[in-house]
């Protein structure tokens, strides 16, 4: 009988019993976010990066109902190149390990299984929020409510860029989720560097960053998310011209299409990769290799901070 514990990779397990910085990744990005095959060498990629810049890659999905923190290549390459991997958010979790499925972590889920386990920083591409037109139909993804509760710290590129970033930074500050901004005062906007909305606060260091989780878990009074927004430099952005047509296009394609719920945000990527000729992949991949490369940093300096202070 399956006894449904989260089963935890040897090389994590090792690294969390000994106290070594570990980096929490997502598998939706694999199974979801990214073209065969293209999803698979990125995948490795980000892994590669985490160690690179001295951590250890906690990749997270669910393989045959068992769900797993610290996916091995093999696990990695099932989730990559079999069909009816399931999207997992947290409340898909229990369900999905009782009939057995395959599934992808969303950020809702990795952040909530990363800090089940004991992992205090994560890496991902874009955060998911309040979709437009929520006024109407409500959409807002689980990451804001997941992360409000979760004691993480998420580096990202800001929200992706296809939402309302305004309302979902409204949200997070309704919902008292912590956005500090990687050496920049503006929230980035994914694809762009600037996403036009300004930030309260910005840090400037890996060491700067461990500082805030070492002050949140001394104060013990905010048990929720720290969001970590990493922008792309200008230069390697998606042209904001292309960007701006490109969703444009998309929203009347949504529209046409009747396309609603979870469907929409793989739907627009699927089309800002079409419409930009494969040019939005491309720099996708520089969010989450970027991105790996800062948590693991972080996540070096919180381990060093800790043994420190032991």
């Amino acid at each position: 009988m399956n006894s449904f514990r989260i089963c935890l990779g040897a090389e994590v397990a090792d690294a969390l019993r000994d106290r070594r910085p570990v980096v929490a990744l997502e598998s939706t990005i694999v199974s979801h976010g990214l073209p065969r095959p293209d999803n698979l060498r990125v995948a490795r990629e980000i892994e590669q990066a985490v160690r690179d810049a001295g951590a250890v890659p906690a990749t997270i999905g669910m393989i045959a109902g068992r769900l797993v923190v610290g996916l091995d290549d093999a696990e990695l390459t099932r989730l990559a190149t079999v069909d009816g991997v399931s999207k997992l958010s947290v409340r898909d979790l229990a369900v999905a390990a009782a009939t057995g499925a395959d599934g992808a972590t969303t950020v809702a889920a990795t952040s909530a299984v990363a800090a089940a386990t004991g992992i205090g920083v994560f890496a991902t591409g874009g955060l998911g929020g309040v979709h437009r037109e929520a006024t109407q139909t409500f959409d807002e993804s689980a990451d804001l409510v997941t992360l409000a509760r979760t004691p993480i710290a998420v580096v990202c590129a800001g929200v992706k860029s296809i939402l309302d970033v305004g309302a979902t930074l409204e949200r997070m500050e309704t919902l008292g989720i912590t956005v500090v901004g990687y050496r920049t005062r503006r929230f980035p906007g994914f694809y762009l560097n600037d996403s036009g909305f300004d930030l309260d606060w910005s840090v400037d260091s890996p060491e700067q960053v461990a500082d805030v989780l070492a002050a949140r878990a001394g104060h013990d009074v905010h048990g929720g998310g720290l969001i970590v927004a990493n922008p792309l430099p200008v230069d390697e952005q998606l042209e904001p011209a292309l960007h701006d047509r490109t969703l444009a296009e998309g929203l009347a394609l949504l529209e046409r299409d009747g396309i609603t719920g979870k469907a929409v945000t793989p739907y627009l990527l699927s089309h800002f990769h079409s419409a930009t000729s494969g040019a939005s992949l491309a720099v996708n991949v520089r969010i989450i290799l970027r991105n790996a490369d800062l948590a693991a940093r972080i996540a070096v300096a919180a381990a060093d901070l800790s043994a420190s202070a032991a």
